[in-house]
């Protein structure tokens, strides 16, 4: 295994993870517009359910792949490649047990599916399309093991350029497909074969750039490294649970109670998010592995430091995010999928308060996975997602799709709210409260950013491309100036700004040498 710094490391997953991420974003939302155009929401809405339904069977994984990331750490800054070859095939056996678990429930769902989509008449053999989505889920777990490794060594970089090329692959041959048959199944054969090469290759790519991976009969692990990981197994358990349950939900929920159709809806305005998410999270993914060397080695009041400019950096980002995401969602909607392809407004405001609450509980569970602290909020996730789930079926009937939305972010909040109480004191050895004031601070500016936004946009008329265009540079220009203007004398963001003045002017000067 080579010997390079974090700082590279990290850099190279950044640089690598915006290029890839942009260009197979663009072509997503290609591929978006034409599928809407070719065959419509209705299989749009499809194609949500049943992403949705597969990622709830993945709770039989059950934070295996976390625990055994989290093994991986010392042994590969240690260079121990023998405790390496140990744990990847205590990996390699519980991931081949569960594709196979995922497949046997996948299979047993099939007499439910016309349960779960309404409105669905016309849309064909809904069963044969589910198929394609199991064989997806099923076979990725054959591959995915080997992902703990790379990521282990901060090479997260290497899964992400195969991945950008495949899925570039992928949106140009399914819109190809979408315009030439304007058949569904042909969009999901062309998923299937190009992801199953995909699989192989990765699986074969690894395999060569560590050799080691490949030598037969590796020391078997020690029983108490077994009995640790299977701690911290049961430990997430709750966590993978809730986390499954909050997140795979929804679409169910609407699917089966408002209409598939809905479903599709609701997933544009998730692409938009999901993909302002994946631009957050390649910084913060990127460091991820880093936090752990700064917890074993750092003292508290270093750790805590830190953890307060991360928090700092992710209420300046994702309240940034969150302003636009509000002020410019229905027009771009309006634009892209047209006027009557657009949920409510309070629905919409409610997924970017949900998405908000999500980037700010972000930094806290990264901490405190970095330092294995996986079962001391054991109980939260699964207590959120049964507020979610309880509170959306009660309010879907009242009031619809709202009702849906309100749940989610509610149960959001009651998360952010007591993960920090206990979490804090055993991290950082202070009240967890000293958080929720640093927060309640961050929410309450970004909402008044917004409000403003919101307001001062209304003076603005003309075309609607050119009134689009104006209203992003409020969106944009709102925030930043009143975070800037608030926070200029608080520590983090001092730090913030010696840390970028820094990193400009080395650039700078690494220049001047070359030339």
């Amino acid at each position: 295994m080579e010997k390079t710094s974090r700082t590279e490391y990290a850099a190279r997953n950044i640089v690598f993870g915006y290029i890839g991420s942009t260009i197979s974003i663009l072509l997503t939302f290609v591929s978006r517009t034409v599928f809407m155009k070719t065959i419509g929401l209705a299989y749009l809405g499809v194609n949500g359910l049943f992403t949705n339904v597969l990622g709830v069977l993945s709770f039989t994984e059950l934070g295996v792949g976390t625990a055994m990331n989290y093994a991986l750490y010392r042994p590969v800054a240690e260079n121990d490649t023998d405790k390496v070859r140990s744990l990847m095939q205590f990996y390699k056996t519980a991931y081949r047990v569960i594709s196979v678990v995922v497949l046997v429930l996948g299979l047993l769902l099939l007499p439910f599916l016309p349960y779960l989509v309404k409105g669905g008449e016309g849309l064909g053999d809904l069963r044969v399309y589910y198929l394609f989505f199991l064989f997806n889920t099923s076979t990725s777990y054959l591959v995915t093991y080997k992902y703990g490794l790379v990521n282990a060594e901060q090479k997260g970089y290497i899964i992400t350029n195969i991945d950008s090329v495949c899925k570039v692959i992928i949106a140009l041959i399914q819109i190809v497909a979408l315009v030439l048959t304007k058949s569904f199944l042909a969009y999901l054969a062309v998923q299937s074969v190009v992801q199953l090469l995909q699989k192989i290759y990765t699986f074969l790519y690894i395999d060569k750039k560590y050799p080691f991976l490949t030598q037969k009969n590796p020391p078997p692990l020690p029983l108490e490294e077994k009995k640790q990981i299977s701690r911290n197994v049961r430990a997430l358990m709750l966590h993978k649970l809730g986390e499954i349950s909050i997140s795979q939900s929804g679409n169910i929920i609407i699917s089966s109670f408002i209409s598939v159709v809905t479903v599709g809806i609701v997933s544009n305005y998730n692409l938009i998010l999901t993909s302002v998410a994946l631009f957050i999270n390649i910084i913060a993914n990127s460091m991820t592995a880093g936090l752990g060397n700064v917890i074993a080695t750092e003292s508290r009041e270093k750790q805590y430091l830190l953890f307060r400019v991360y928090h700092f950096l992710g209420f300046f980002v994702y309240g940034f995010a969150s302003v636009c995401l509000v002020a410019l969602f229905q027009p771009f909607m309006a634009m892209w999928a047209g006027s009557e392809n657009r949920i409510d407004m309070l629905s919409a405001s409610l997924l970017v308060a949900n998405f908000y609450l999500t980037g700010q509980r972000s930094t806290i569970i990264n901490f405190k996975m970095a330092g294995g602290l996986f079962a001391k909020d054991r109980l939260i996730p699964l207590t959120q997602a049964g507020i979610n789930l309880l509170l959306s079926l009660v309010l879907v009937h009242f009031i619809g799709l709202p009702g849906v939305f309100i749940a989610m972010t509610f149960s959001g909040l009651v998360a952010n709210i007591w993960r920090p109480l206990a979490i804090y004191p055993v991290l950082f050895g202070i009240s967890g409260v000293v958080y929720l004031k640093e927060a309640l601070v961050y929410a309450v500016t970004t909402a008044a950013a917004a409000v403003a936004v919101l307001g001062l946009w209304q003076l603005f008329a003309g075309p609607g491309i050119l009134r689009f265009l104006l209203l992003a540079i409020l969106a944009a220009a709102v925030p930043t100036v009143l975070f800037c203007v608030l926070f200029r004398k608080d520590a983090s963001f001092l730090y913030l700004v010696e840390r970028i003045k820094s990193l400009v002017l080395s650039r700078i000067k690494r220049r001047r040498e070359g030339e």
